[in-house]
């Protein structure tokens, strides 16, 4: 990890800098895959899982029979826990039900929205170094709250051309319709264009490495909408004198875990704290299975030495991280100052990892900077809001006069006549 001590605030963008491909180059590949998945249909998809998930495959679609043995294969323990998770997640959820109100903006004019489901969604659960079926409940449960009347899953299968039955068995839980074995940009492309076996969507969710962010994007120009570019995993830190190095330490090397591509960042204003931390790091690093993992994505993170709480804020607003850990002694004083970050985390006794899994709020978040600008998904992303409007005839009386200089003044003329007309009406 890199230790870095009260940079220039013209140096930050470069310092905070994620780390990426060549984005010409990987453009050119995604961009490639996806036209011949549009052109080819099932036959690109079957190949594109042999050459990048080493599988051949008879099907791309799971069998119920594939789903229902799928509870057999996993311990009660984990049942259990898949349970708990979704109900807290269910009922976070459910509070952001939208609640229509009806607006008389002027006498006789009536406006109010609706909130209806996206009929067709499609979602996208990665599967590679690590089965992420929480991120099964995390899109499906709000999904299904939303009442969108399609929903389908596609995940990487192994070698063996199975998905992993926690995977299975959270779609079952969940209500996901549909499940196919597709991985990453052919997973997308089959999603976004439809193919003879996958549906097309209307709306593609879940998060991924930089191939299937890539993908998203593409697709997302003219094809399908997508939830956000939710890329490699990240999470920013900050910690004072007070915070327990054991702890923070596990933060950052849960985040690390992730990915090689993943990026941890600790932000401090205690020096001496950071010496504390690496040598948690070191002891906590060596226990760990997917060591090699961190290992590789500790080399892209950094421990930043700063001067005070207004530059720790200042950099964690131009960082955006997706996830933001605040174990500061007063946490509030710097949290009602964050305006960019996904999803923040506020004391000693809350983990990331809590929100990752079973505290009720959604893990799907922008990552890369995108949190100036995108949510992380809720209930609103699955829902579209149309808007209704209803004017009695005092109601244009009343707004005639408005509309009518309005449109003469932007030389639209027709649109003047659409209220003159109805001024003359007799009945």
């Amino acid at each position: 990890m890199q230790i870095i001590k009260y940079p220039e605030r013209s140096d930050w963008t470069k310092i905070l800098a994620r780390p990426v491909f060549d984005a010409a180059s990987l453009n050119n590949t995604v961009g490639a895959v996806l036209s011949d998945i549009k052109e080819r249909g099932d036959k690109a998809v079957y190949e594109y899982e042999e050459k990048f998930d080493k599988v051949k495959l008879n099907s791309l679609f799971v069998s119920k029979a594939e789903i229902d043995d799928s509870e057999n294969l996993v311990s009660d323990e984990l049942k259990a826990a898949v349970r708990q998770a979704k109900e807290n997640i269910e009922k976070f959820h459910r509070g952001q039900i939208f609640e229509t109100k009806k607006i008389e903006t002027t006498k006789g004019v009536t406006c109010w929205q609706k909130a209806v489901g996206i009929e067709k969604v499609g979602l996208y659960i990665p599967g590679g170094t690590a089965p992420l079926f929480s991120t099964v409940l995390m899109l499906a449960v709000p999904a299904k709250i939303a009442g969108c009347k399609e929903i389908i899953l596609c995940s990487p299968p192994n070698k063996e051309g199975k998905i992993h039955p926690a995977i299975l068995f959270a779609a079952r839980e969940a209500g996901v319709d549909k499940i196919f074995k597709a991985g990453g940009i052919q997973a997308i492309g089959a999603m976004a264009y439809g193919t003879e076996s996958v549906p097309k969507v209307y709306k593609i969710f879940g998060p991924g490495n930089q191939y299937v962010m890539a993908a998203k994007q593409l697709v997302s120009l003219k094809d399908v909408a997508i939830d956000m570019p939710a890329g490699p995993s990240e999470v920013q830190v900050i910690a004072d004198e007070t915070s327990n190095p054991c702890f923070v330490a596990a933060d950052l090397l849960s985040q690390a875990e992730h990915g090689v591509d993943s990026q941890v960042v600790l932000t401090t204003t205690c020096e001496s704290f950071i010496s504390d931390v690496l040598y948690e790091i070191e002891s906590q690093l060596f226990e760990l299975p997917r060591r090699w993992i961190a290992e590789k994505a500790l080399q892209n993170s950094k421990l930043i030495l700063l001067k005070d709480n207004r530059e720790i804020i200042d950099m964690t607003n131009e960082y955006a991280p997706e996830h933001l850990i605040i174990e500061t002694a007063e946490y509030m004083d710097i949290a009602d100052e964050i305006v960019n970050a996904g999803s923040v985390f506020l004391g000693n006794y809350t983990p990331e990892s809590a929100g990752d899994y079973a505290s009720g709020t959604n893990h799907t978040l922008p990552t890369n900077g995108y949190a100036k600008a995108y949510s992380g998904v809720n209930l609103d992303s699955f829902v579209k809001k149309i808007t209704f409007q209803r004017i009695t005839k005092d109601g244009i009386r009343n707004l005639s006069g408005t509309i009518e200089v309005m449109a003469e003044n932007e030389e639209l003329f027709a649109h003047k006549n659409a209220v003159v007309l109805r001024l003359k009406d007799k009945e």
